[in-house]
């Protein structure tokens, strides 16, 4: 048994190990706290900075033009397979933005045809008939339309019904029976070009003569002096 003042000793000799542990104790705690508040932090920061901008580049690679497609109310039989193309420049360097979607319909060209355009008016686009509408002949339902800042292509024709090529030879287009012609190639082919109508030369004022026909247009034939006549001097 210790003697009492021995026993006093002890405990001063033991509280200074024992305020230390509690310090050191303090101190870690402290710092898993701080790497526990900086992990939450950096993850936030992550989270928050990687989100935005994966939905922004999806943004910038999703031309907002093929949305518009998109909510147009076309029946399901008359949109197979799109397949969506873009061209150009967002801000017109060298050329300008072209958007092109090419679908399959399982009806007929004129049934397709009326499908599309009743969905575009609903849609907002108005019918639109520029005098190069189509810029060269085409075989089916051509039509021109307009919306807001907009101008919009639709050309609704027969399928080709052509083979793939077979081992990069050029296909030989068969000659089909025409007893079976018609049950083996059915439906429709639908193409959609939207342009920016600042950028559509069709929306602009057009020469008097075809361009085609001349190769340009010719300067137009002063009748008068706009001018008039000189006044004369003074004597």
């Amino acid at each position: 048994m210790r003697a009492p003042g021995v026993e006093e000793e002890g405990r001063a000799a033991d509280e200074p190990d024992r305020g230390a542990a509690r310090t050191a104790l303090g101190r870690r705690l402290r710092e898993r706290h701080r790497l526990r508040t900086g992990l939450l932090t950096l993850v936030s920061v992550v989270l928050l900075g990687i989100v935005p901008t994966v939905f922004g580049v999806q943004t910038w690679h999703r031309d907002p033009a093929f949305d518009t497609l998109d909510e147009l109310d076309v029946p399901g039989w008359a949109a197979v397979e799109p397949v969506d193309d873009v061209s150009g420049s967002r801000w017109c360097f060298l050329d300008c933005r072209l958007r092109e979607r090419t679908v399959t319909s399982q009806r007929s060209p004129e049934e397709t045809a009326r499908a599309y355009e009743g969905a575009l008016s609903a849609g907002g686009w108005q019918s639109w008939k520029p005098n190069l509408c189509p810029e060269q002949p085409a075989k089916g339902s051509y039509t021109c339309w307009r919306r807001d800042e907009l101008t919009l292509d639709l050309w609704v024709r027969e399928p080709t019904c052509v083979p793939p090529p077979v081992d990069g030879e050029p296909a030989v287009v068969p000659t089909p029976d025409p007893a079976t012609a018609a049950a083996e190639c059915t439906g429709s082919l639908v193409s959609v070009k939207i342009r920016n109508a600042i950028d559509d030369e069709r929306t602009r004022p057009q020469p008097s003569t075809d361009p085609s026909l001349t190769g340009e247009d010719p300067y137009p034939t002063v009748s008068e002096d706009p001018l008039g006549e000189v006044t004369p001097s003074p004597s």
